[in-house]
């Protein structure tokens, strides 16, 4: 049997059945009255290890803090326990954000030096950020069995492989990005600037999750990879305006130059003048996550009215 949801008539993998059914069944229990399916146990177990040996490699390249590969394992666990389509998903965009991050590396060091914090390592909330609610969605859409979920789920991590693929690409091939709010330059890596180049490689990061989307979860229906594709790219856009207009942003007095960076490099303390202060690049990534997964959800019902 497979099962249907309002969101266009789409019908999960049979394996994507509700992992909780009715006591009485010959499942291991998780509280009194429902019990949990034995074979979304099975796969977070294989899924931990697995997790543990991609986290670690990924460690050892340098490309997780310590912080970072706990996070990333968690989101391991879960994603692996919601169903083997959806960890194949999400190591496909971790590969692809880790190879594009490092690609170029030393060239995008220098054309952001002044303008973003350097670290090639992501920490557990940049991790959460971008695959936290992927991972729950995912989770969620396995234990009730409703698409709505696979669809937010698909949605969230679109958003965040277009936000990755814009600005890494972006920032090696884009040449000077302008303001998304005003279209004045901006220097490269502040938050709020976007390239044409860099926009179609977030257009191309939102086609990778949502084709595999559609193949794996959505059976080869073309709504559904529609839905992921317009509404991850949302989230992308969103990032950047929210970014350029939200995000806090801070100022060299010293050299009188916009930045990110609590200390510019040329040694002075910069000042918050921007934005408000709290809003943090991570917390803006995880705000273009929801409205990634939200944007898919309502163009999916646009399309099956």
């Amino acid at each position: 049997m497979q099962l249907r949801d309002w969101t266009l008539g789409l019908k999960l993998p049979e394996y994507e059945r509700p992992a909780f059914v009715r006591a009485g069944e010959n499942r291991s229990s998780l509280r009194r009255g429902v019990v949990i399916d034995s074979a979304l146990i099975v796969r977070g177990l294989a899924g931990a290890v697995c997790a543990g040996v991609i986290t670690a490699k990924a460690r050892q390249a340098n490309t997780l803090s310590k912080s970072g590969q706990w996070a990333a394992f968690a989101i391991g666990i879960i994603t692996a326990a919601a169903g083997w389509w959806w960890a194949a998903i999400l190591i496909v965009f971790f590969v692809s954000s880790s190879a594009l991050t490092r690609w170029g590396g030393q060239q995008k060091f220098e054309r952001t030096l002044k303008t973003i914090p350097q670290t090639a390592q992501r920490n557990a909330t940049q991790v959460f950020a971008n695959g936290g609610l992927f991972a729950l969605a995912a989770l969620e859409a396995t234990l009730t069995g409703r698409p709505l979920f696979a669809l937010a789920a698909l949605g969230a991590l679109a958003a965040a492989a277009a936000d990755t693929w814009s600005t890494e690409i972006g920032t090696l091939f884009g040449g000077e990005p302008r303001s998304i709010i005003n279209w004045y330059p901006v220097a490269a890596g502040i938050s709020g600037g976007v390239t044409p180049v860099g926009s179609f490689a977030g257009l191309g990061g939102a086609l990778v999750i949502a084709g595999l989307g559609a193949v794996t979860i959505g059976g080869g229906d073309w709504r559904m990879g529609t839905a992921v594709l317009l509404g991850g790219f949302t989230g992308c856009i969103a990032d950047s305006v929210i970014g350029g207009t939200m995000q806090s942003r801070r100022c060299c007095d010293r050299c009188r130059e916009w930045t990110e960076r609590r200390v510019h490099p040329c040694g002075f303390r910069t000042v918050h003048r921007r934005g408000f202060y709290w809003m943090t690049n991570d917390l803006v990534n995880a705000l273009a996550t929801v409205i990634g997964a939200a944007g898919t959800i309502g163009v999916s019902w646009l399309l099956g009215r």
